[in-house]
């Protein structure tokens, strides 16, 4: 990961996660995950761990919105 943002950083302040708090996330110690935000060569397991957690994130929120669009259909044929 050169010239776009550390994959480590983008995830942590996405998911509002620190270092400790993604490192217990996808099972490496918060000094593994220190190195690898600063660092332009991550390896492939933590890049996959990293982009599962945003899209687990993204996920969640589609749930979320289509629950609430359920409600709202429900709301409004009842």
């Amino acid at each position: 990961m050169t010239a776009e943002e550390n994959i480590v950083k983008r995830v942590c302040k996405e998911l509002g996660l620190t270092y400790k708090q993604l490192g217990e996330a996808i099972g490496l110690s918060e000094g593994s995950i220190k190195r690898l935000a600063t660092s332009d060569e991550i390896n492939t397991q933590a890049i996959k761990s990293c982009e599962m957690l945003l899209e687990i994130k993204s996920l969640k929120e589609r749930l979320s919105n289509t629950e609430t669009l359920k409600t709202a259909l429900k709301t409004l044929l009842d």
